[in-house]
């Protein structure tokens, strides 16, 4: 009987294990469930908000723009206060952003790559038009070269007009865009660190010869980067432009400055057509900088 006891215990006990075992399974097969599903419900909620907030509005632009017809549409954006506006807009783009170009490979590199008193302060200052408003900076503009500013005796006396002018137009473009080139920039330089460029020095190299073959190649796609995030900024920017420019039709109106006017006057047709403009240059923008950042992904593997 001990026997037969024996032999039958490993069948008795079998049963009594699948059990448990289907009770473990259970939570594991509903954790793993909800695994799987929880990147689906993201990405949808993620998706959805995009088509509200994004992708509605920029399809209405260019529905509004094409409402009455292609050649009106041609009419609207070829009208020569349309033609001046864009002009403007890209005058003022070409002058920005190759001075802030400039600004930002000199600010960049003396923060990564040198020690000095005040490099604190600095990128502070870098970062000033990021927490001041346009408005606020446009202000300060007419503040200082307004007729009753500062230099506006002066600047009158010379015959010299910065406000309501072009030059002011510049100079408010300028101070918004001025963070985007250097604050690409010096995150990069400061993480590839110094020793190339002591190396070089090592070598024989002088400053511009580092500066060219040494430290810009290895951010090419790094400044690319902030050039372009710098020019789109450039084209659409209306809050400092708007307080300087005096909103002179055919002279001191930007492309967005002109679109405010034409919806102001109830003219849709025309405005969401100039507007297209600028929704198309947005794209286009956001082409390059997808490239550029899948480019600039690939060099830092």
């Amino acid at each position: 009987m001990s026997a037969v006891l024996e032999k039958g215990a490993p069948k008795a006990s079998a049963p009594a294990m699948r059990p448990r075992a289907t009770a473990r399974a259970g939570p594991q097969r509903s954790a793993s469930w909800k695994a799987a599903l929880l990147p689906i419900v993201l990405t949808t909620i993620a998706l959805l908000y995009v088509a509200v907030a994004l992708l509605v509005p920029l399809a209405a632009v260019f529905v509004e723009a094409f409402r009455k017809g292609v050649e009106h549409y041609f009419t609207s954006i070829s009208d020569p206060e349309a033609w001046s506006a864009i002009r403007l807009t890209f005058t003022a783009a070409a002058i920005a952003v190759p001075a802030n170009l400039v600004f930002g490979i000199a600010a960049a590199w003396a923060i990564a790559k040198f020690d000095f008193r005040g490099k604190a302060l600095l990128i502070t200052l870098i970062d000033l038009p990021f927490s001041v408003s346009p408005v606020v900076s446009g202000l300060v503009y007419v503040l200082m070269f307004g007729l009753q500013g500062w230099f506006g005796p002066w600047l009158a006396e010379h015959d010299i007009k910065i406000i309501f002018a072009v030059p002011g137009i510049v100079l408010a473009t300028i101070f918004v865009t001025f963070p985007f080139v250097a604050r690409e920039l010096i995150p990069l330089m400061q993480a590839q660190g110094r020793e190339e460029e002591e190396a070089a020095v090592v070598l024989g190299a002088s400053g511009w010869q580092t500066l060219w073959r040494v430290t810009l190649p290895n951010v090419k796609w790094g400044l690319l980067y902030g050039v372009i995030l710098c020019n789109a900024r450039a084209m659409g920017e209306f809050g400092a432009v708007s307080v300087v420019s005096g909103h002179i039709r055919g002279s001191t109106n930007t492309l967005p400055l002109h679109v405010e006017i034409l919806y102001n006057e109830y003219n849709f047709a025309a405005a969401f057509a100039c507007a297209s403009l600028l929704a198309f240059l947005a794209l286009v923008t956001l082409v390059i900088k997808t490239v550029v950042e899948r480019r600039f992904l690939k060099s830092q593997r």
